[in-house]
């Protein structure tokens, strides 16, 4: 018998269809449904997107009323998930508060056994609406602040902002966290999306998937890298009196030395992509305008100075982390909160693919090579 190929991390390996995104790499386009992302980014609310990762089709005036009245109603903090809460130290992870928000959400929800097409759908449509509240409330008991109520006249990435810091956030800030929220939603079999399928394919129920996703999702490889880029940045020290030119020179040369020291930098390289993050540049251009808004310089130029350098060391781009990182930073989150915004994000792009791997079901069940002792007796 030949042996067995092996591809480790699955590399090259398709495993199932999907419609729910692709990269075109023909345009290096990442596309949802097929949406280009950086025109969705462009010209739509958070809310249009989630319809349109679950249900194929961007709405009509009157199916986007309905979904957004449907998310602002479950928007609240629900008691028992706050009592959990509390009952955490405040030096678990905020990841962490999310993995188990989400699975008492799922033990406490009438449907919880219910994966039909319709119960997926609501169970889906509450955690969306129900994360933003969980993620803000962690960060504010860290600072000893209370709940903020959320508000039903603003939208869902303006209403986010404000339970976090209870404060209105102007225009420009809510815009640049709306595009944050869209580039993070949905990226085909990424590691959390994939470990949501296999769970969902042994026919578990949608908030144990999601629960699994999040433990995927807390990964520096995975989603934590946009904390990791902004501990790079304090690692290298940011001095708000410091020019963009004295603050890249200093950051190109932690880089060459990093690097000279085979240091893994986070935030640079993809796994899918070969000539850089499409998402990079809609980004880069939010995290620009925060940076205009903010009157901060020296990150521009530590950001600068540390692409600049890893491009011509190792010819690697940056990835959507990259920019991220510094943007959440410069609206006032803390770094352990970044990726548990991923995460309010990226529910919609897990349930879709969630739902579409219920309505085609075969066990994810792949073969291994086994490299141990040889049969042998006791």
């Amino acid at each position: 018998m030949p042996e067995s190929e092996i591809r480790k991390g699955l590399a090259g390996v398709v495993v199932d269809y999907t419609a729910v995104s692709k990269v075109n790499p023909d345009t290096n386009s990442l596309l949802y449904r097929g949406y280009p992302v950086q025109e969705l980014a462009a010209k739509c609310s958070f809310e249009e997107v989630a319809y349109l990762l679950w249900n194929g089709e961007l709405p009509n005036e009157s199916q986007l009323a309905e979904f957004t009245a449907r998310e602002r109603a479950g928007r609240a903090l629900n008691p028992v998930v706050k009592f959990a809460i509390d009952a955490l130290p405040l030096t678990t992870h905020p990841m962490d508060v999310c993995r188990t928000a989400t699975s008492i959400i799922g033990a406490c929800h009438p449907l919880a056994e219910d994966s039909s097409v319709e119960g997926n759908m609501a169970k889906a449509m509450e955690l969306f609406a129900a994360m933003p509240a969980v993620v803000a409330y962690d960060q504010r008991r860290r600072r000893g602040q209370d709940v903020v109520e959320p508000r039903e006249d603003l939208d869902y990435s303006a209403n986010f902002l404000w339970m976090t810091f209870g404060e209105e956030q102007v225009p420009e800030v809510v815009e640049a966290f709306n595009v944050s929220m869209i580039l993070y939603a949905e990226h085909s079999f990424n590691a959390s999306t994939f470990t949501a399928r296999v769970v969902t394919s042994t026919l578990s129920d949608l908030h144990s998937a999601v629960t699994a996703a999040i433990g995927a999702l807390k990964g520096p490889l995975h989603g934590g890298a946009n904390e990791a880029v902004m501990h790079t940045f304090d690692e290298i020290g940011i001095r708000s009196e410091e020019s963009l030119e004295e603050a890249a020179s200093r950051a190109k040369t932690w880089m060459e030395d990093a690097l000279s020291q085979k240091k893994k930098v986070m935030g640079f390289g993809h796994r899918v992509y070969k000539h850089g993050d499409s998402r990079v540049p809609t980004m880069k251009a939010a995290l620009d305008k925060m940076i205009a808004h903010y009157g901060r310089p020296e990150l521009l130029g530590l950001y600068n100075g540390l692409e600049q350098a890893m491009d011509e060391a190792k010819a690697i781009k940056p990835n959507l982390d990259y920019p991220t990182g510094p943007t959440y930073h410069l609206m006032g989150f803390d770094t352990p909160t970044f990726t548990p915004i991923f995460v309010a994000s990226r529910i919609t792009g897990w349930t879709a693919h969630i739902m579409e791997q219920a309505a085609a079901n075969s066990l994810i069940r792949p073969l291994s090579a086994y490299n141990g002792a040889e049969q042998r007796s006791l």
